[in-house]
């Protein structure tokens, strides 16, 4: 059995009102994951708003994360930066604190500097001298595209490179690539974008899904349908949390897990650092009017 399958949702970061980190909220938010059934937890994504988190506020967030969830899933740590060295120094203070595996996408800062495919294999050879576990991480929110050779080179030539979070534009032709060419060196080919490509990525031969927190225990199941061979249940399963997902994807983005914690009593705020806008008092309405017939935990777990 292959230990990284399943669904691993990224835990959103609470605030309180006043902009401050929720940590008593980051805890009933990493148990409520723990409660919808997740094989795992990645913490300071982007879905975490890690580009409105400072340095010092990275640093708490990861020691309580780790503590708190005390071995009862994996924990994976994001710890991308443009500067190789740094993100050296955040994939050894992960590891030092105990986190099972780090996710990075490759160096990037803003549109004009990014890494090239011999950077990039640079900066992943650094990272992999850690001797942490890897997920990379192939986001268009980078701007950094990552050909399928490259990596398949990583994941032959470093050790420490197991997990791929494939969420480009097609990425099912991607996963189905990147599995062909890579065998056995691909661990683990996951799916990303809050699982709205899901069922194609499954049958290109993903193990496993990070989604966003919202609704892991209603998602779950396509996976376990899916893995257990029974396509018809999990096609049935995936339509059941279709709507609901593509709402989040395409018009709340993060903001969606925040609002549905906040109905559900699992956190007090769903306030965003500036320059991120609330969202729109009618997108939030429709998101809880498709989640909630589907009875989700996350609207029930505190309350």
């Amino acid at each position: 059995m292959n230990k990284y399958q399943g669904i691993w949702p990224v835990a959103p970061t609470p605030f309180h009102s006043d902009g401050t980190l929720d940590l008593a909220g980051m805890k009933r938010v990493l148990d409520c994951l723990v409660d919808q059934g997740a094989d795992g937890i990645c913490v300071l994504a982007n879905f975490s708003e890690q580009f409105l988190i400072s340095d010092e506020e990275r640093e708490i967030l990861t020691r309580l994360s780790i503590e708190h969830i005390a071995g009862r899933v994996p924990v994976i740590v994001t710890v991308s930066h443009f500067a190789t060295q740094i993100a050296v120094e955040r994939a050894r203070f992960a590891k030092s604190l105990g986190a099972d595996i780090v996710m990075m996408m490759p160096p990037y800062h803003g549109a004009l500097l990014k890494g090239t495919v011999q950077q990039t294999f640079e900066q992943f050879q650094a990272v992999n001298e850690v001797g942490i576990p890897i997920m990379v991480q192939d986001a268009p929110l980078s701007g950094v595209e990552l050909p399928v050779p490259l990596l398949v080179q990583m994941a032959q030539e470093l050790e420490m490179v197991k997990l791929f979070k494939i969420e480009c534009p097609r990425a099912a032709n991607k996963i189905r690539a990147l599995i062909q060419q890579g065998g056995e060196a691909i661990e683990a080919p996951f799916d990303g974008e809050e699982g709205i490509t899901l069922l194609a990525d499954l049958d290109a031969g993903a193990t496993g899904s990070m989604t966003s927190g919202m609704i892991v225990d209603q998602i779950k199941p396509v996976i376990s349908h899916y893995s257990a061979g029974r396509i018809e249940a999990a096609t049935e399963a995936y339509g059941r949390v279709a709507m609901a997902i593509n709402h989040e994807n395409r018009q709340c983005g993060w903001q969606s897990c925040k609002a549905a914690m906040v109905e559900g009593g699992v956190i007090k705020s769903e306030f965003c650092r500036h320059p991120i806008p609330l969202l729109d008092p009618k997108i939030r309405e429709r998101l809880i009017s498709l989640i909630a017939p589907l009875d989700p935990l996350v609207l029930k777990w505190g309350k």
